[in-house]
């Protein structure tokens, strides 16, 4: 079934950054990666491949590293319907996201979105994401910790707040670890990363440069609002817990029927 009204051009090819070895969660990050951490019995990543199936996405390229292959074997094996590329970074190990991103800059010459491998969400909340230039937020809740942001009256982010989460009162929302973008903001982005990485900036949250674009005027983001709808990042074995308790097992796996884009 098909929902959701008409959008021209809606982004079909997503990005998703799996190269790190997922310290957090180990031990069961010690021989498996981190996206293939089972959430009540279904993987992260065969949950983000179902979501993109159900939204008709047709691209899925996945930077790797730590286990790669594992990776790699599973979605040739779950992602049928999807087109798929991979891209290594030979530097997961010592470098952060940042990292992971700027080796993708020339694999994606289209509208696409970006999501991170430790996000668990109900397969609607991607079609407030099919339009370009947008960043998933949540109303800061006391477990969130991360990336805050501010917004102007009409939702568009004026500023990104990163580090300690003693955040002044105008960062009232949490980045959700998932962005659109066209083609020519992702140029400019693009540019960006290679001059923070050709300065050995390398150990750094790819929302630096975010940041430092919304601060000069060079991006604008349009925020998408996932109040009270069911998502969770997953980094640590307490974020597991909660997860499994948020998505219980009975109706933790949504069908790529359910949701989709209207004709």
């Amino acid at each position: 079934m098909r929902i959701l009204g008409y959008r021209t051009d809606p982004i079909a090819t997503a990005l998703l950054l799996a190269a790190g070895t997922g310290s957090r969660l180990q031990p069961l990050t010690d021989d498996a990666p981190k996206c293939l951490t089972e959430v009540n019995g279904t993987t992260m990543l065969e949950r983000l491949v179902h979501g993109l199936r159900a939204w008709e996405f047709e691209r899925l390229v996945v930077v790797v590293g730590h286990l790669e292959r594992r990776v790699r074997d599973f979605l040739v094996d779950v992602a049928q319907g999807l087109s798929l590329e991979f891209i290594h970074s030979t530097r997961y190990r010592t470098t952060n996201n940042i990292y992971s991103l700027w080796a993708a800059r020339q694999a994606m010459q289209e509208p696409f979105l970006l999501l991170e491998c430790d996000l668990i969400f109900d397969n609607v909340l991607l079609g407030g994401m099919l339009e370009p230039d947008r960043i998933a937020v949540a109303p800061a809740l006391p477990w969130m910790n991360g990336t805050m942001v501010s917004l102007d009256p009409s939702r568009r982010v004026t500023g990104f707040h990163i580090g300690p989460d003693d955040a002044a009162e105008q960062f009232t929302h949490k980045t959700v670890n998932m962005y659109s973008f066209s083609q020519p903001t992702w140029q400019r982005v693009s540019q960006r990363l290679e001059q923070h990485i050709s300065s050995g900036r390398v150990n750094e949250y790819y929302e630096t440069v975010f940041a430092e674009m919304v601060a000069d005027g060079s991006l604008s983001l349009d925020a998408v609002n996932f109040d009270d709808q069911r998502w969770y990042e997953v980094d640590t074995l307490h974020d597991l817990r909660a997860a499994e308790k948020m998505f219980p097992r009975n109706g933790s796996r949504q069908l790529s029927g359910e949701t989709g884009r209207r004709p």
